[in-house]
């Protein structure tokens, strides 16, 4: 069986873990607009995606 042979510190357990950190993705330029939107969405700004209007947005 595999048991530890001894107890791995808060140390080192932390630095094995450093690299699950969820990072925040990159933004792209809205291509009607400009705005900075998450790539694969609907823009908030002006509701395009994919250089159609996808939702009509009040301004």
């Amino acid at each position: 069986m595999a048991v530890p042979k001894s107890k791995i510190s808060r140390s080192r357990r932390g630095m094995r873990r450093s690299h699950d950190a969820i990072s925040y993705g990159n933004h792209a330029e809205c291509t009607n607009c400009g705005e900075l939107k998450r790539p694969h969405h609907v823009c908030l700004s002006c509701g395009c995606y994919d250089a159609k209007e996808v939702v009509a947005v009040d301004a």
